[in-house]
């Protein structure tokens, strides 16, 4: 089971995470910018208020994506995401 150990808020909406089997990558959140809840991370205050929960990560406006989501959705290289 995929479960995320580090998250940090990085410019443009980028999460870079990492995973309990090592890996470093980097998911691209303004896909989900205009969705739902989700909309509230458009405020950086709250974007950037990422942290762990959990297996997963958390914003403290209670939004979460599931570490499977994050993982398969997730680039290897920062370049890749821009």
């Amino acid at each position: 089971m995929i479960s995320v150990t580090k998250v940090e808020a990085l410019d443009d909406y980028i999460l870079k995470l990492e995973f309990n089997n090592s890996e470093i990558k980097f998911f691209e959140m303004r896909n989900y910018l205009n969705h739902g809840i989700f909309k509230d991370l458009n405020d950086t205050t709250i974007f950037k208020s990422v942290k762990l929960y959990y297996d997963t990560i958390n914003w403290s406006n209670g939004v979460d994506i599931c570490p499977e989501v994050l993982y398969k959705d997730s680039k290897d290289e920062i370049s890749f995401v821009k």
